[in-house]
């Protein structure tokens, strides 16, 4: 999904903490790592919780020391501005999409791409990887939802078709249910590996649902769209089970914190914020003048945010503890 923002550049990274009616606020981050050349669209965290993928609309993945802030591998070979990232379960692999159409599988040790696979027919925005490893699903602007063989690098089951481009993808923690979303607002789950469609309903009332994610009880999906409202859904039926918002933002960037217990949301606005999903309610936000924020992941510990930004950039947050 291309979306083009005017930038400006601001002075100095300032930073301004307080407490607002029970929400923190920030005016700025707390360190920036550069390397990028062009937004920031995606980003993955690696399971031990050390290293952060990103994907770039240089045509580059970067990978990042959590700690340090410092990159340590850069993948080349997308031919086209790179969508998304995913790791394997065990961290040895890396997954990205691209506006190429192609799958690239790619080796954490040195950085070489492992393979290639093709299909689609339009950009890939949405991957991730099933639990066990062996398969993964894509998201497309072909409409399509696909499961792929990581082993054998081929497509082996074509789900079906959104109404429109699908954007965004996710698997149930136990591997048994897959979930596409996309324009129009639509929202696809289907039980997997059999590919039997078991519901499709609308997320989103106004333009796209951007974001998806399964709650670890496998039976809970979250998504976020233009309407800047965050649902839970029971995905085998499509009932509503509650609504936060509306956001200070159209919303893109969505994930889940390791406790299972809160969510993190960036939007084009520039604005980041952390929903407890238990009360409902939002416990903290933060406002990046002028620039997207396009994705964003919580760290393993829940001590930090790292967002994707339309000005190259990838900016942390120390949260309040």
């Amino acid at each position: 999904m291309l979306r083009i923002r005017s930038l400006l550049v601001l002075g100095l990274p300032l930073f301004l903490f307080g407490l607002l009616g029970g929400t923190v606020e920030i005016a700025w981050a707390d360190s920036i790592w550069s390397g990028h050349t062009a937004l920031v669209h995606n980003l993955g965290l690696s399971p031990d919780g050390k290293t952060i993928a990103s994907a770039g609309f240089d045509q580059t993945v970067r990978i990042w020391d959590v700690a340090s802030g410092k990159t340590s591998l850069e993948f080349k070979g997308h031919t086209g501005p790179v969508y998304g990232v995913s790791f394997s379960p065990d961290g040895k692999t890396l997954a990205s999409v691209s506006t190429d159409q192609t799958i690239r599988l790619w080796d954490m040790k040195d950085g070489k791409q492992l393979k290639e696979l093709k299909g689609h027919s339009g950009i890939i925005d949405g991957v991730t990887f099933t639990p066990d490893g062996k398969s993964l699903l894509t998201a497309s602007s072909d409409k399509s939802a696909r499961l792929w063989s990581v082993e054998q690098a081929k497509e082996t089951k074509n789900l079906g078709s959104l109404a429109g481009a699908a954007f965004c993808a996710t698997i149930s923690p136990d591997g048994k249910t897959a979930a596409v979303a996309g324009a129009e607002g639509q929202i696809k789950v289907w039980e997997i590996p059999a590919g039997k469609e078991l519901k499709a309903f609308k997320g989103s009332t106004i333009g796209g649902t951007t974001g998806i994610v399964f709650l670890p009880d496998n039976k809970t999906l979250v998504s976020i769209g233009h309407d800047r409202k965050i649902r839970t859904w029971e995905a085998a039926t499509g009932k509503v089970l509650g609504e936060m918002g509306p956001t200070d933002d159209d919303l893109y960037g969505l994930c889940l914190f390791a406790d299972g217990k809160r969510l993190a949301v960036s939007g084009y606005g520039g604005n980041i914020a952390i929903w407890n999903l238990e009360t409902k309610k939002k416990q903290f936000s933060k406002k990046l003048p002028n620039f997207g924020a396009y994705c964003i992941q919580a760290s393993k510990d829940g001590r930090k945010l790292f967002i994707g930004m339309d000005n190259h950039q990838i900016q942390v947050v120390d949260l309040p503890q």
